[in-house]
């Protein structure tokens, strides 16, 4: 399981909070628990995206592994 940086805990906190203590993840929407939870580009940093907070989602460390595996063998990961 992934750990999160002292940033990446402070963000899943702030979603919790929001979102009353269930975090949805955002590829596949099941709830993540800090434990699992990954922090991801939506738009890669690769394509443009930046580390701004609307370009970050949490997701599951899984779902994340596998959608940069199929943007990757679909040659859209660089």
């Amino acid at each position: 399981m992934s750990r999160l940086s002292p940033t990446r805990t402070k963000i899943y906190r702030t979603v919790a909070r929001q979102l009353h203590g269930v975090v949805p993840c955002w590829v596949c929407g099941e709830p993540v628990t800090a434990a699992d939870a990954t922090l991801e580009h939506i738009k890669p940093v690769s394509d443009g995206g930046g580390s701004h907070l609307e370009n970050l989602a949490i997701s599951h460390a899984a779902c994340n592994n596998r959608r940069h595996a199929k943007a990757t063998q679909a040659g859209v990961v660089r």
